[in-house]
């Protein structure tokens, strides 16, 4: 979906859940954006540093930003395929 020509961006928060519920909340997310949008995903559990971004890779979705915010917390922006 695009609004006046700008991609859009999902938010999605999943600070306090635990693995794999921020995988999942994403993989969900995900279906419901179309082709070249971003979602955001914040998330503090330390599995999903690994498991988000091999979902992505694996589902041909690409990972533009991965950052970690602070000692136990990180964004990861992935655009769908």
């Amino acid at each position: 979906m695009t609004l006046g020509g700008a991609i859009m961006t999902k938010v999605l928060e999943t600070m306090g859940q635990v693995c794999p519920f921020p995988l999942i909340e994403a993989k969900k997310a995900m279906e419901e954006l179309s082709s070249g949008e971003d979602l955001v995903i914040n998330f503090d559990c330390t599995q999903a540093t690994e498991s988000i971004p091999r979902w992505a890779a694996g589902e041909g979705h690409k990972v533009t930003n991965y950052e970690q915010l602070h000692d136990a917390a990180w964004t990861i922006t992935g655009q769908k395929k």
